[in-house]
């Protein structure tokens, strides 16, 4: 006489519970893995626009700047409160590198005549600003103690302070107006 093997094709609605179990416990598990993937990612552009602009090549920090804003710009849609607000930061911030960059590569290119062109000033005027943005986020921070975010959205003022000086410093260096 044939065994009956449980959970098999005799219990199909079981089998249908386990599968609906299994698939509604994967999908946020693989919804994590996909947020902790791109932050991953978003770490990765920085990296390799630090690493183009320490071996002297803006073009190329520019357009990994903009992918890494373009990243953050899509975690903060995903986010929500503190965390979505950090990533609003970084995106200005971000942004604000992205035509810092993109001023030196313009100036190159035009052979570094001064003063600099009005392409090269109007792309330091883009990042000035966007670098005001990244500060009126992060004035409008919630700050305190409970706050996990307050040591990230310190990290980030203190860089868009630095920011601030490599910004102006160029655009005296470059004679804009």
């Amino acid at each position: 006489m044939p065994r009956r093997v449980e959970g098999s094709s005799g219990n199909s609605a079981g089998m249908t519970l386990r599968v609906a179990l299994a698939f509604l416990l994967c999908v946020p598990l693989s919804a994590i893995a996909q947020v902790i993937g791109e932050k991953a990612e978003l770490d990765r552009l920085q990296a390799k626009a630090e690493d183009a602009i320490a071996n002297d090549d803006p073009e190329g920090a520019a357009m990994a700047m903009g992918r890494a804003a373009l990243m953050a710009a899509q975690l903060a849609k995903t986010q929500s409160g503190s965390s979505a607000q950090t990533y609003r930061i970084q995106e200005a911030l971000f942004r604000s590198q992205e035509q810092t960059y993109r001023a030196m590569a313009l100036f190159r290119r035009a052979g570094g005549q001064l003063p600099a062109s009005s392409g090269v000033c109007g792309n330091l005027a883009l990042a000035h600003s966007g670098l005001h943005r990244a500060l009126d986020v992060i004035a409008t921070a919630p700050s305190g103690p409970a706050d996990p975010a307050e040591s990230e959205t310190r990290r980030l003022r203190e860089a868009a302070d630095n920011w601030r000086t490599v910004i102006d410093s160029m655009i005296a260096e470059y004679q804009c107006p």
